[in-house]
């Protein structure tokens, strides 16, 4: 199954973690400004936990079991792309590659996956 992803595609996620560094680059000048200091790794990932803990309400308020103000297909939309720049930009102080970690995670879930279904009785 280890299907390697187009050069289109990973050019995709290399693009969109480019875009994030840039988004966090301007940041960074903003909490020099007010802190003297720019956010810690532990604030960073603090701020994404805060983030994907929120989206678990929003998927809440889309199945209408919790009440939000606002539009929740925009809040979606708005958290779970916020939730992606924070990966990238977690894994550039981390030191992690996510193109490739993505593309090597994917192939081997994808492989165990491939695995499992074809052990499985066909039904």
């Amino acid at each position: 199954m280890n299907e390697t992803p187009t050069h289109d595609e990973k050019a995709g996620l290399i693009e969109a973690e480019d875009r994030a560094l840039q988004v966090r680059a301007q940041y960074e000048q903003i909490e020099q400004r007010v802190l003297g200091r720019t956010w810690t790794l532990p604030e960073l990932a603090l701020g994404f936990t805060n983030d994907a803990a929120y989206v678990g309400r929003l998927v809440l308020a889309a199945e209408s079991t919790w009440g939000i103000d606002g539009d929740v297909d925009a809040e979606l939309r708005h958290k779970l792309a916020e939730c992606l720049w924070w990966v990238f930009v977690l894994a550039d102080r981390l030191d992690v590659d996510m193109p490739e970690a993505y593309e090597a995670t994917m192939d081997r879930i994808g492989d165990g996956l491939q695995r499992t279904l074809e052990a499985m009785p066909k039904g």
